[in-house]
Formats: structure tokens, C-alpha cells, sequence
């Protein structure tokens, strides 16, 4: 039987929201089989769980920003696909995150440093059947028109594969890949994608910042990006990171299932509001989707079945 995973041990982690700017701290638990994944905003003085689901997504800019049953009045945790990225790649199906501001922490901008949590608190099997979202139709959505046109689009697939394209008509980011494909199959998340930095413009910072946004960014915790090259004294690391940033934040979005798919997904364009709409479109419709398990883990896609490395 191909199980599920928790950890083994309780792990923290300090940092700042890079919207808010307000320091934040982060303690991952072990949660029992059948759970999920499950904010809890321990800074209230009732503390308020927050089970992630597709319908609990309450607002779409710049991050995906979930609250209980998706009520953009209730409490709400920010900015979480980074975290939910770095649990898809190393299987985590249920987990306690209790965090003591609204927003989870940017640390160094990709997932890397969550996988590193993840797994230095060691990653714990569970007598449990893990269980998948199989896409059986393809479902699509689309946005705009000509120029202005994205979509995004599930497939049938014996795995979990990712495509992305990207267009920002910039001279340093044209210089980039604009193409980037991830299979799962390859075993190598860790590696290929949660490096990946987020990034931001000059241009946009300063509109962001006047809506109460981008407040904790940084060249610290963000590639930056002027009106023709990047900032960073490091530069990037990869040749192609900021379309593979893209591919990290889709991987989290559409983990709000707490189910990998086995799937091909595609997008052009795309970003956390068509990864959510595109989500709840594919469980809206009975007929394009199934939740199953594998008794035998050889019948399991490849990627699936091993336990990432320790560290």
C-alpha cells in the first residue's frame, strides 16, 4: 500500500511576511492520517483552524490567501503556496501549521527553506492509503483576449506533469527560458524547482507598497528586476527561474486539494487566480476526475512511491 505522511517531529521557523513586513513565526506538527493540511492562527484570542481546500481560497493578488470556507471577512492566512509547493514535493499529506501572524513567512523567496524543514523534522509513513485526484477529461480555462489571453488546462496523465510558458515582453526576463516542463517521474523537485525564487519589478513595487503590499520584499527574499536587468549581485539560479518560480507557485496552488493529481497540467501566462478557478472547474464536474489509492505501489506513477532523502 502506497501510504500517507506526516513528520516526525515539530519543527519552527521565523521570518518575515513579505507583504506585511511583520515578523512571523511558523511551528509544523505531525497530524493523524485523513487530516490534510490545517492553519491555525494561534495569535487570536480564540485561535481559528483553517482546513486548506480549493473553496477556502479568499483572495488571488499576488498570493493565494486562504480563510475558513473561503469568507474574505473571517480570518485569513496569506501567501501560502510556497509551503503547500514544498509539501506536494516531498508528499506530505497532513500537517498542523500553527503561525502567529496573517501571513506565512517569504524566507529566502522559493521553497527551498520549507523543504529543508520539512525534512529535517524527518518524514514519518502512516498506516493510511495516500490518496490521488485522477483527472479523467481535460478541463480548461481561459482568461482575455489576443495579446492578453492565458489559460490553464488539466489532462489525463498516468503521473503529474507541468508545463508552463510565460510572456513578459521585458528584456531580462526575455533572455531567460520562457518554457519549462517538470515531471514528477524525475524524483527531482528538490532539485530542479524549490530553488526558484519569487520576483517583482521596480516599476510594480512601489504601486504594491502603496496598497500595503510588498512591505517585507527584498533582494534578501526576491529576484528584482529594473526596466532592463536583474538586480540581484547573485543573479539567478537557474537559467530559467523565473518561469520555473511559476511551475513552484502552481504546484502549491493546486495542492489545495492536500491530493497530488496525476494529471498534465499546462498554462500559458497563468497565476494563482486561473491555478484556484481551474481547481474547483475540474472538482465542479463529477465526470472529470476521481479520488484514488494504490494497494500495490509498483501500479503507483513513478515519483510517487520513495521517501525524499534526509538532508
Amino acid at each position: 500500500m502506497l501510504q500517507q505522511r506526516t513528520l516526525k517531529s515539530l519543527t519552527r521557523a521565523v521570518g518575515v511576511g513579505v507583504h506585511s513586513g511583520q515578523r512571523v513565526e511558523l511551528v509544523l506538527r505531525p497530524a493523524p492520517a485523513d487530516t490534510g493540511i490545517v492553519f491555525r492562527r494561534v495569535d487570536l484570542p480564540q485561535p481559528v483552524d483553517i482546513p486548506v481546500t480549493p473553496g477556502a481560497v479568499c483572495d488571488t493578488r499576488m498570493a493565494s490567501t486562504i480563510s475558513p470556507g473561503g469568507d474574505p471577512g473571517a480570518p485569513k492566512v496569506q501567501t501560502i503556496e510556497h509551503l503547500m509547493s514544498a509539501c506536494c514535493g516531498l508528499g506530505i499529506d497532513n500537517l498542523y501549521i500553527d503561525i502567529n501572524a496573517e501571513e506565512v513567512p517569504i524566507l529566502d523567496g522559493s521553497a527551498a527553506s520549507f523543504v529543508f524543514l520539512l525534512q529535517s523534522a524527518g518524514i514519518a509513513l502512516q498506516n493510511a492509503p495516500k490518496r490521488f485526484l485522477r483527472v479523467l477529461k481535460t478541463v480548461e480555462v481561459r482568461e482575455g483576449e489576443g495579446r492578453s489571453l492565458k489559460w490553464a488546462r488539466l489532462e489525463p496523465y498516468h503521473g503529474y506533469k507541468l508545463s508552463f510558458e510565460i510572456d513578459f515582453d521585458h528584456p531580462a526576463v526575455d533572455q531567460t527560458g520562457q518554457n519549462v516542463t517538470f515531471d514528477f517521474a524525475s524524483g527531482q523537485y528538490k532539485r530542479d524547482i524549490a530553488r526558484a525564487r519569487t520576483f517583482g519589478f521596480t516599476k510594480d513595487v512601489e504601486m504594491a507598497r502603496s496598497r500595503g503590499l510588498a512591505l517585507g520584499g527584498s533582494m534578501d527574499n526576491a529576484i528584482v528586476v529594473d526596466d532592463y536587468r536583474v538586480l540581484n549581485s547573485d543573479g539567478l539560479r537557474y537559467d530559467d527561474e523565473f518561469v520555473k518560480h511559476k511551475i513552484l507557485d502552481a504546484i502549491g496552488d493546486l495542492y489545495l486539494t492536500c491530493t497530488p493529481l496525476l494529471a498534465a497540467y499546462t498554462s500559458y501566462k497563468g497565476g494563482h487566480a486561473l491555478n484556484n478557478k481551474l481547481l474547483r472547474a475540474l472538482l465542479a464536474d463529477a465526470s472529470a476526475h476521481e479520488f484514488v489509492t494504490f494497494d500495490d505501489e509498483a501500479q503507483a506513477p513513478q515519483g510517487f512511491a520513495e521517501l525524499a532523502p534526509a538532508w
